[in-house]
């Protein structure tokens, strides 16, 4: 198990690296990795599923204990995100079958690695954790809802579907998931150890999926400009969702849990939706972004953290000057 344990945190430590070789590869040699397609979903429903067994009943208890808190931060991410990617595709005239890719990763709710960075970035965890669990389990209602409002105009979206294929894919999972962990508890502890890898290499083999059924329209003009858009997407949720939070009246570290709920999405399920409902190119803007987010993420805990350690250290100088004088 140690072994199992210790993969899962290389594996996770260089996602974006191990994501970037399984794209090439699946680019190179397609069909390698094109096998993985008709299993999308379910490799999806592995990941949710892995994400329910970490939940406790303490994570929904912190929604009611500051309500005000989590709504925030739940709306922040379902109205910042889906109109940045509006606003996005409108500016970069993007073609409809990318178009609709965009704004689906925007309407997904938040990524299951914003709280990993959130810890390491000194965040309020909890707060983290519960807008996650909130925007995960309302998004039947409000991923085809906002999809419609916003996309309708490049094509036709199939609300119902969407929210059948979004409960199998994601809250029956999740639910079972609670369950298992609830009923169970210690008696399935050591397996939540595997976990991380489960989800990571489930993860890297959706992407590599993705990239095989685009091999040979990856590198046109219509997907090449999903690289800027993808990275504003991701930088801008970052930056309004802070400041969002700081303009309410939150501190700190509420704010650093907001800012990683809002610019972090579960790219995943943008991907396995546009598989399934749209075409296989409306599902590289997932697959880049969970790519990007990533190592944006990581780049912006590290600043958060480094910022920490430099405002403690001169505050331990200025407290051992004081002692002194």
């Amino acid at each position: 198990m140690k072994v199992i344990v210790s993969m899962g945190k290389f594996l996770g430590k260089y996602f974006a690296l191990f994501v970037l070789a399984a794209a090439a590869i699946s680019y190179f040699q397609p069909s390698l990795i094109t096998w993985v397609l008709p299993y999308v979903s379910y490799l999806l429903g592995v990941v949710m599923f892995g994400m329910g067994m970490t939940l406790k009943r303490s994570d929904f208890a912190e929604v009611f204990k500051r309500p005000k808190d989590v709504i925030v931060g739940v709306c922040a991410h379902y109205l910042i995100m889906p109109l940045v990617a509006y606003v996005l595709c409108l500016v970069f005239h993007l073609p409809s079958a990318v178009a609709v890719g965009v704004i689906l990763v925007g309407c997904c709710p938040s990524g299951t690695s914003s709280n990993v960075m959130c810890y390491l970035a000194k965040g309020d965890v909890a707060l983290g954790v519960s807008i996650g669990a909130v925007s995960t389990l309302i998004a039947p209602v409000m991923l085809p809802f906002i999809l419609w409002l916003l996309a309708r105009r490049w094509v036709k979206i199939p609300t119902g579907s969407l929210f059948v294929s979004v409960v199998e894919i994601v809250i029956i999972p999740i639910v079972l998931g609670v369950l298992v962990n609830t009923l169970f508890g210690k008696k399935v502890e050591k397996a939540t150890e595997a976990l991380p890898l489960v989800s990571t290499v489930s993860i890297i083999m959706i992407a590599g999926g993705v990239v095989a059924a685009n091999s040979a329209t990856l590198f046109t003009a219509s997907t090449l400009i999903l690289i800027p858009v993808v990275i504003l997407h991701n930088l801008l949720g970052y930056t309004l969702g802070f400041f969002f939070s700081r303009l309410l009246g939150m501190d700190h570290q509420k704010s650093r849990a907001i800012t990683f709920e809002v610019g972090m999405q579960n790219s995943g399920l943008g991907v396995t939706l546009a598989m399934a409902f749209f075409s296989p190119i409306a599902a590289v803007p997932g697959t880049l972004f969970s790519i990007w987010h990533n190592m944006s993420g990581s780049v912006l805990a590290s600043y958060w953290e480094g910022k920490d350690k430099k405002a403690d250290a001169k505050s331990a100088v200025k407290t051992a000057a004081n002692v002194v004088s």
